[in-house]
Formats: structure tokens, sequence, C-alpha cells
């Protein structure tokens, strides 16, 4: 099984792999979070392309949420971005 990340029209997510404690989370965004969250100018802003450059910010709120007890498969609500911040 491949784990990098990718569009899923059916959820209108991104699905991705966080490696938290030496084990891969699956993990996912949606289209919309992404949106508001990092590309609310824009009209044309591409999902992978969003998560693939906030990266770093994203699966920080993943290891955020695993370590609040979250179990997989984590998905990402806005709140987790600003609480990933903190």
């Amino acid at each position: 099984m491949s784990h990098e990340a990718f569009f899923h029209n059916e959820s209108a997510s991104v699905r991705f792999w966080v490696m938290v404690d030496g084990q891969l989370v699956g993990a996912s965004i949606g289209q919309a979070t992404l949106h508001y969250h990092y590309q609310a100018q824009s009209r044309d802003d591409e999902p992978l392309a969003t998560y693939t450059a906030n990266a770093p910010e994203i699966d920080a709120a993943v290891r955020h949420r695993v370590a609040q007890g979250s179990i997989e498969p984590v998905m990402l609500r806005e709140s987790d971005l600003h609480a990933a911040r903190s």
C-alpha cells in the first residue's frame, strides 16, 4: 500500500498518513477545511497542493489529536489546526 497523500473524491478530502511514535496513523482533512483555513481568498485552490504546502502544520495537528486520545483514522477539523498552533 502506498502511503502518499491523495485526494479522495467521494469524501472530498485529502487522505494522508503521519508518523506518530514510530507508527503510521491514517488521517484526512476536508477540502472545505483546507480552503477556508489556507486559501479563503482563492477561487481555484487545489486541495492536495494546499495540503502539501502546509503538511508540517497539518501533521502536527494529527499528532496533537492522537496525543489527546484520538484513534485512527483522525479526521481533522479547522479547530484542530488552530489548537495545533497553540
